[in-house]
């Protein structure tokens, strides 16, 4: 078997409302529209991602929350209602799931082997996550790929901010390994906003754009000062600078997707092409994207 190699990461966030605003067949609430420059943005991101033409997407979901380790899909078919539920009325979505299991698996076990505590979700009815589903949909709304869905230890949040995110370093490790084993072609996906304050109250209309606006003006600056560097390929200081951001932009990266991605890939430091950025309910978002291919970084992971 060839060896596997990891082509791409992407930065893929995932609030519902895009998804309602795209009005897929899948999502029973229906909209007007909304949320243009981040739909757009990740239509840009699909045009690269089909380019690549990977076998497997692999996405780290902050909100598929595990108190006690890192748990993997473990079930080839995956079918259901995933339902938001802070945002029911804009996401109930019926989902059905190609999930690469053997990948999962091996992923598991490199992760165990590392010395992280991990688990195979073998539960026929299990309920996929709305953060997952909405970043493959927005990625992929064909749904013709296999997936790899990997839970976010909540360790972040009840260990100190070093610690949590390490274990996310060896996870991406892992998943390296992992791939490199079993001889994929894989695309990372880190599902995760950017500045996290957010509104607390919803509009009448939820998409009227003219209520759109940064929550708070210091996480947006925190935002724009991230993916400028992150632009310039600047990742070592992105990371020097993530305490400082996790804490003064409440940034969701603190859940370990974004860790786990650059772990992954290496922590590369090459451009990131920036395909669009906006916000949803006042929280930042950037769609983003790191192709290992064209860095020519893509070796066996």
């Amino acid at each position: 078997m060839a060896q596997g190699q990891i082509v791409a990461g992407y930065l893929a966030p995932h609030p519902p409302h895009l998804v309602y605003g795209e009005n897929p067949p899948q999502n029973e609430p229906k909209s007007r529209g909304g949320w243009e420059q981040l739909r757009w943005a990740y239509e840009r991101a699909r045009a690269t991602l089909d380019e690549l033409k990977p076998d497997v997407l692999l996405v780290h979901s902050p909100h598929w929350i595990t108190q006690q380790g890192h748990h993997f899909l473990g079930v080839k078919e995956l079918s259901g209602k995933s339902v938001d539920p802070i945002f029911p009325n804009l996401f109930r979505y019926s989902f059905n799931l190609d999930v690469d299991v053997e990948l999962a698996e091996a992923c598991c076990e490199q992760a165990r082997e590392l010395g992280l505590t991990t688990k195979m979700m073998r539960n026929p009815n299990f309920r996929v996550d709305y953060g997952t589903i909405t970043t493959l949909h927005m990625m992929r709304p064909q749904w013709d790929i296999p997936v790899v869905g990997i839970s976010a230890n909540n360790s972040p949040y009840y260990l100190k901010l070093d610690e949590g995110l390490e274990e996310m370093d060896r996870l991406g490790k892992a998943t390296a390994e992992a791939i490199r084993k079993t001889g994929r072609r894989a695309v990372l996906l880190a599902s995760n906003t950017l500045c996290h304050w957010h509104f607390h109250e919803e509009p009448e209309i939820p998409e009227d754009m003219s209520m759109e606006h940064p929550q708070d003006y210091n996480g947006y600056l925190w935002d724009m000062k991230v993916i400028e560097l992150l632009r310039q390929g600047k990742t070592n200081e992105v990371f020097e600078l993530l305490p400082d951001f996790i804490q003064e932009a409440f940034a969701e990266i603190k859940s370990g997707a974004f860790t786990w991605m650059f772990s992954a890939m290496g922590y590369p430091n090459i451009p990131a092409e920036l395909h669009g950025y906006g916000t949803v309910i006042g929280t930042g978002n950037a769609v983003m994207e790191w192709n290992l291919i064209k860095a020519g970084l893509a070796q066996a992971a």
